[in-house]
Protein backbone atom coordinates (compact mmCIF):
# COMPACT_ATOMS: atom_id res chain seq x y z
CA UNK A 1 0.00 0.00 0.00
CA UNK A 2 2.75 2.36 0.74
CA UNK A 3 4.29 1.77 -2.42
CA UNK A 4 0.77 2.84 -4.36
CA UNK A 5 0.66 5.88 -2.19
CA UNK A 6 3.48 7.04 -3.43
CA UNK A 7 3.83 6.32 -7.21
CA UNK A 8 5.56 8.81 -9.53
CA UNK A 9 3.98 11.23 -11.20
CA UNK A 10 4.54 11.09 -14.74
CA UNK A 11 2.81 14.29 -15.54
CA UNK A 12 0.47 17.34 -14.94
CA UNK A 13 -2.57 18.27 -15.81
CA UNK A 14 -3.25 21.99 -15.94
CA UNK A 15 -6.58 23.49 -14.18
CA UNK A 16 -6.03 26.47 -16.79
CA UNK A 17 -8.14 29.78 -16.76
CA UNK A 18 -11.55 27.86 -16.94
CA UNK A 19 -13.31 24.19 -17.56
CA UNK A 20 -16.12 26.39 -19.72
CA UNK A 21 -15.89 25.49 -23.53
CA UNK A 22 -17.20 28.22 -23.93
CA UNK A 23 -14.68 30.68 -22.97
CA UNK A 24 -12.11 28.18 -24.24
CA UNK A 25 -11.68 29.97 -28.12
CA UNK A 26 -12.67 33.28 -27.05
CA UNK A 27 -9.11 33.45 -24.86
CA UNK A 28 -7.50 31.56 -26.96
CA UNK A 29 -8.18 34.69 -29.76
CA UNK A 30 -7.74 36.69 -27.02
CA UNK A 31 -4.20 35.56 -25.57
CA UNK A 32 -3.24 35.20 -29.25
CA UNK A 33 -3.55 38.31 -30.01
CA UNK A 34 -1.91 39.25 -27.23
CA UNK A 35 1.37 36.77 -27.85
CA UNK A 36 1.63 38.26 -31.40
CA UNK A 37 2.20 41.82 -30.24
CA UNK A 38 4.54 40.55 -28.24
CA UNK A 39 6.59 38.95 -30.54
CA UNK A 40 6.43 41.66 -33.04
CA UNK A 41 6.75 44.93 -30.33
CA UNK A 42 9.89 42.31 -28.90
CA UNK A 43 11.54 41.23 -31.60
CA UNK A 44 10.53 44.84 -33.28
CA UNK A 45 12.40 46.59 -30.71
CA UNK A 46 15.53 44.56 -30.56
CA UNK A 47 15.96 44.86 -34.80
CA UNK A 48 15.38 48.81 -34.54
CA UNK A 49 17.90 49.53 -31.70
CA UNK A 50 20.20 46.85 -34.02
CA UNK A 51 20.15 48.82 -37.25
CA UNK A 52 19.65 52.57 -36.07
CA UNK A 53 23.23 53.49 -35.30
CA UNK A 54 21.93 56.67 -32.94
CA UNK A 55 20.35 54.13 -30.93
CA UNK A 56 23.74 52.51 -30.17
CA UNK A 57 24.28 54.02 -26.50
CA UNK A 58 23.87 51.83 -23.22
CA UNK A 59 20.20 53.07 -22.14
CA UNK A 60 19.17 51.40 -25.44
CA UNK A 61 21.83 48.19 -25.01
CA UNK A 62 19.92 47.58 -21.90
CA UNK A 63 16.77 47.89 -23.90
CA UNK A 64 17.57 45.54 -26.48
CA UNK A 65 18.17 43.47 -23.84
CA UNK A 66 15.03 43.71 -21.80
CA UNK A 67 12.86 42.91 -24.75
CA UNK A 68 15.39 39.68 -25.15
CA UNK A 69 13.90 38.59 -22.01
CA UNK A 70 10.46 39.73 -22.14
CA UNK A 71 10.24 37.58 -25.55
CA UNK A 72 11.90 34.33 -24.01
CA UNK A 73 9.85 34.55 -20.57
CA UNK A 74 6.77 35.52 -22.48
CA UNK A 75 7.83 32.19 -25.29
CA UNK A 76 7.97 29.79 -22.00
CA UNK A 77 4.43 29.89 -21.06
CA UNK A 78 2.34 31.61 -23.94
CA UNK A 79 2.49 29.00 -26.45
CA UNK A 80 1.71 26.08 -24.23
CA UNK A 81 -1.14 27.96 -22.76
CA UNK A 82 -2.33 28.64 -26.23
CA UNK A 83 -2.87 24.62 -27.00
CA UNK A 84 -4.23 23.87 -24.22
CA UNK A 85 -7.01 26.06 -24.53
CA UNK A 86 -7.39 24.02 -27.76
CA UNK A 87 -7.11 20.92 -26.51
CA UNK A 88 -9.12 18.77 -24.10
CA UNK A 89 -6.13 17.38 -22.27
CA UNK A 90 -3.92 19.87 -20.72
CA UNK A 91 -0.81 17.69 -19.97
CA UNK A 92 2.77 18.12 -19.70
CA UNK A 93 5.76 15.76 -18.82
CA UNK A 94 7.38 16.10 -15.86
CA UNK A 95 10.35 16.84 -17.47
CA UNK A 96 8.92 19.85 -19.34
CA UNK A 97 7.61 20.86 -16.18
CA UNK A 98 10.80 20.98 -14.77
CA UNK A 99 12.27 22.85 -17.89
CA UNK A 100 9.39 25.59 -17.99
CA UNK A 101 10.06 25.93 -14.22
CA UNK A 102 13.48 26.74 -14.60
CA UNK A 103 13.23 28.79 -17.61
CA UNK A 104 10.63 30.45 -16.26
CA UNK A 105 12.81 31.41 -12.94
CA UNK A 106 15.95 32.03 -15.06
CA UNK A 107 14.13 35.06 -17.12
CA UNK A 108 11.84 36.55 -14.14
CA UNK A 109 14.63 36.64 -11.83
CA UNK A 110 16.96 38.46 -14.96
CA UNK A 111 14.36 41.01 -15.24
CA UNK A 112 14.23 42.05 -12.19
CA UNK A 113 18.24 42.70 -11.89
CA UNK A 114 17.80 44.45 -15.63
CA UNK A 115 15.34 46.76 -14.63
CA UNK A 116 18.10 47.93 -11.54
CA UNK A 117 20.54 47.54 -14.13
CA UNK A 118 18.79 50.26 -16.66
CA UNK A 119 17.83 52.45 -13.36
CA UNK A 120 21.52 52.40 -12.53
CA UNK A 121 22.65 53.54 -15.95
CA UNK A 122 20.13 56.50 -16.06
CA UNK A 123 21.73 57.36 -12.26
CA UNK A 124 25.00 57.88 -14.40
CA UNK A 125 23.56 59.53 -17.26
CA UNK A 126 21.69 62.65 -15.54
CA UNK A 127 24.19 62.53 -12.49
CA UNK A 128 27.36 62.51 -14.25
CA UNK A 129 26.41 63.70 -18.05
CA UNK A 130 29.96 64.49 -19.01
CA UNK A 131 31.91 61.26 -17.74
CA UNK A 132 28.91 58.95 -19.09
CA UNK A 133 30.35 57.42 -21.89
CA UNK A 134 33.75 56.77 -19.95
CA UNK A 135 31.71 55.08 -17.05
CA UNK A 136 29.00 53.18 -19.18
CA UNK A 137 31.62 51.65 -21.25
CA UNK A 138 31.07 48.28 -23.54
CA UNK A 139 32.29 46.00 -20.89
CA UNK A 140 31.07 47.68 -17.95
CA UNK A 141 27.36 47.49 -19.70
CA UNK A 142 28.42 43.62 -20.69
CA UNK A 143 28.62 42.54 -16.85
CA UNK A 144 25.79 44.77 -15.84
CA UNK A 145 23.72 42.62 -18.23
CA UNK A 146 25.40 39.27 -17.62
CA UNK A 147 25.17 39.93 -13.80
CA UNK A 148 21.71 39.64 -13.97
CA UNK A 149 21.27 36.16 -16.38
CA UNK A 150 24.08 34.80 -13.01
CA UNK A 151 21.18 36.13 -10.46
CA UNK A 152 18.70 33.74 -12.93
CA UNK A 153 20.26 30.60 -12.92
CA UNK A 154 20.97 30.66 -9.17
CA UNK A 155 17.15 31.73 -8.69
CA UNK A 156 15.98 29.01 -11.43
CA UNK A 157 18.23 25.96 -10.43
CA UNK A 158 18.01 26.41 -6.33
CA UNK A 159 13.71 26.24 -7.24
CA UNK A 160 13.75 23.68 -9.64
CA UNK A 161 16.35 21.37 -7.84
CA UNK A 162 14.28 21.39 -4.72
CA UNK A 163 10.75 21.21 -6.21
CA UNK A 164 11.21 18.62 -7.83
CA UNK A 165 13.24 16.21 -5.07
CA UNK A 166 9.64 16.42 -3.48
CA UNK A 167 7.31 13.53 -3.82
CA UNK A 168 4.09 13.66 -5.12
CA UNK A 169 2.25 10.53 -4.77
CA UNK A 170 -1.01 10.64 -6.86
CA UNK A 171 -1.20 14.60 -6.73
CA UNK A 172 -1.21 15.72 -10.62
CA UNK A 173 -3.25 18.63 -11.11
CA UNK A 174 -2.02 21.81 -11.22
CA UNK A 175 -4.20 24.64 -10.74
CA UNK A 176 -2.52 27.12 -12.84
CA UNK A 177 -1.74 27.51 -16.16
CA UNK A 178 1.81 26.90 -16.40
CA UNK A 179 4.24 25.17 -13.63
CA UNK A 180 4.42 27.92 -11.24
CA UNK A 181 6.59 27.42 -8.17
CA UNK A 182 4.26 27.76 -5.66
CA UNK A 183 1.59 25.57 -7.85
CA UNK A 184 3.90 23.05 -8.06
CA UNK A 185 4.95 22.83 -4.31
CA UNK A 186 1.19 22.91 -3.47
CA UNK A 187 0.82 19.66 -4.89
CA UNK A 188 3.77 17.20 -3.01
CA UNK A 189 2.99 15.11 -0.29
CA UNK A 190 6.15 15.56 1.24
CA UNK A 191 7.35 18.29 3.31
CA UNK A 192 7.63 21.89 2.25
CA UNK A 193 8.42 23.56 4.78
CA UNK A 194 12.32 24.25 3.14
CA UNK A 195 10.79 25.05 -0.26
CA UNK A 196 8.73 27.81 1.00
CA UNK A 197 11.43 29.32 3.30
CA UNK A 198 13.65 29.27 0.36
CA UNK A 199 10.79 30.69 -2.23
CA UNK A 200 10.02 33.78 0.65
CA UNK A 201 13.79 34.03 1.45
CA UNK A 202 15.12 33.90 -2.33
CA UNK A 203 11.95 36.22 -3.37
CA UNK A 204 12.30 38.87 -0.48
CA UNK A 205 16.03 38.65 -1.32
CA UNK A 206 15.90 39.42 -4.67
CA UNK A 207 13.49 41.51 -4.52
CA UNK A 208 14.89 44.12 -1.70
CA UNK A 209 18.58 44.16 -3.11
CA UNK A 210 17.21 44.81 -6.99
CA UNK A 211 14.57 47.09 -5.28
CA UNK A 212 17.20 48.84 -3.16
CA UNK A 213 19.20 49.99 -6.65
CA UNK A 214 16.66 51.46 -8.57
CA UNK A 215 15.45 53.49 -4.67
CA UNK A 216 19.19 54.65 -4.56
CA UNK A 217 19.36 55.65 -8.12
CA UNK A 218 16.31 57.28 -8.69
CA UNK A 219 17.39 59.43 -5.17
CA UNK A 220 20.18 60.42 -6.29
CA UNK A 221 18.37 60.90 -9.88
CA UNK A 222 16.09 63.21 -8.40
CA UNK A 223 19.12 64.82 -6.57
CA UNK A 224 20.30 65.61 -10.16
CA UNK A 225 16.84 66.95 -11.43
CA UNK A 226 16.40 69.65 -8.95
CA UNK A 227 19.94 70.77 -9.13
CA UNK A 228 18.87 71.71 -12.97
CA UNK A 229 18.25 75.47 -12.97
CA UNK A 230 16.18 75.53 -16.27
CA UNK A 231 12.38 73.60 -16.22
CA UNK A 232 13.11 72.72 -19.70
CA UNK A 233 16.07 70.74 -18.86
CA UNK A 234 14.48 69.24 -15.23
CA UNK A 235 11.90 67.92 -17.55
CA UNK A 236 13.80 66.58 -20.46
CA UNK A 237 15.48 64.91 -17.50
CA UNK A 238 12.88 63.36 -15.84
CA UNK A 239 11.40 62.32 -19.43
CA UNK A 240 14.12 60.00 -19.55
CA UNK A 241 13.38 57.87 -16.64
CA UNK A 242 9.46 58.30 -16.75
CA UNK A 243 9.47 55.02 -18.81
CA UNK A 244 11.47 53.10 -16.68
CA UNK A 245 9.71 53.74 -13.93
CA UNK A 246 5.80 52.67 -15.53
CA UNK A 247 7.32 49.55 -16.27
CA UNK A 248 9.58 48.92 -12.98
CA UNK A 249 5.94 49.87 -10.82
CA UNK A 250 3.86 47.31 -13.14
CA UNK A 251 6.50 44.99 -13.05
CA UNK A 252 7.57 45.16 -9.22
CA UNK A 253 4.12 45.08 -8.19
CA UNK A 254 2.62 42.23 -9.91
CA UNK A 255 5.32 40.30 -8.64
CA UNK A 256 5.07 41.20 -4.92
CA UNK A 257 1.78 40.72 -4.98
CA UNK A 258 2.45 37.07 -6.09
CA UNK A 259 5.44 36.25 -4.20
CA UNK A 260 6.17 37.70 -0.90
CA UNK A 261 2.46 37.09 0.05
CA UNK A 262 1.62 35.06 2.87
CA UNK A 263 0.56 31.47 1.31
CA UNK A 264 -2.69 31.78 3.70
CA UNK A 265 -3.60 35.12 2.27
CA UNK A 266 -3.68 33.90 -1.22
CA UNK A 267 -6.55 33.43 -3.84
CA UNK A 268 -5.82 30.19 -6.30
CA UNK A 269 -8.09 32.93 -8.81
CA UNK A 270 -6.33 36.11 -7.77
CA UNK A 271 -2.62 34.37 -8.62
CA UNK A 272 -4.04 33.52 -11.85
CA UNK A 273 -5.07 36.45 -12.78
CA UNK A 274 -1.94 38.02 -11.30
CA UNK A 275 0.23 35.70 -13.44
CA UNK A 276 -1.16 36.12 -16.50
CA UNK A 277 -0.34 39.95 -15.90
CA UNK A 278 3.39 39.43 -15.56
CA UNK A 279 3.70 36.27 -17.96
CA UNK A 280 1.43 37.76 -20.82
CA UNK A 281 0.61 41.08 -20.25
CA UNK A 282 3.72 42.98 -19.11
CA UNK A 283 5.78 41.88 -22.13
CA UNK A 284 3.18 42.99 -24.75
CA UNK A 285 3.41 46.39 -22.62
CA UNK A 286 7.18 47.32 -22.05
CA UNK A 287 7.86 47.78 -25.51
CA UNK A 288 4.66 49.61 -26.68
CA UNK A 289 5.29 52.22 -23.06
CA UNK A 290 9.02 52.67 -24.46
CA UNK A 291 8.14 52.85 -27.98
CA UNK A 292 5.05 55.58 -27.35
CA UNK A 293 6.97 57.62 -24.36
CA UNK A 294 10.51 57.65 -26.11
CA UNK A 295 11.40 60.50 -28.41
CA UNK A 296 14.01 58.83 -29.70
CA UNK A 297 12.37 54.67 -30.63
CA UNK A 298 9.37 57.03 -31.90
CA UNK A 299 11.84 59.19 -34.37
CA UNK A 300 13.53 55.94 -35.24
CA UNK A 301 9.89 54.36 -36.17
CA UNK A 302 8.64 57.22 -38.45
CA UNK A 303 12.16 57.00 -40.25
CA UNK A 304 11.86 53.13 -40.64
CA UNK A 305 8.16 53.64 -41.72
CA UNK A 306 9.23 56.42 -44.62
CA UNK A 307 12.03 54.23 -45.36
CA UNK A 308 15.00 56.81 -44.70
CA UNK A 309 18.17 55.56 -43.59
CA UNK A 310 18.73 55.16 -40.08
CA UNK A 311 23.10 55.17 -40.00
Amino acid sequence: MAMENHTTVQEFIFAGFTESSDLQLPLFAFFLIIYIITLTGNIGMILLIRINSQLHTPMYFFLSNLSFVDFCYSTVVTPKMLMDLVIKKNAISLTGCAVQMWFFGLFLATECFLLAAMAYDRYMSISKPLLYTVIMSRRVCVQLVVTPYLVGVLNATTHTTLTFQLSFCNHHRINHFFCDIPAVISLACSDTQLNNMVLLGLSCTFGIVSTSIIIVSYIYILTAILRIRSSGGRHKAFSTCSTHLTVVTIFYGTLFFTYVRPTSSSSTQEDKMVSMLYTVMIPMLNPLIYSLRNKEVKDAVRRVLRGKSLL
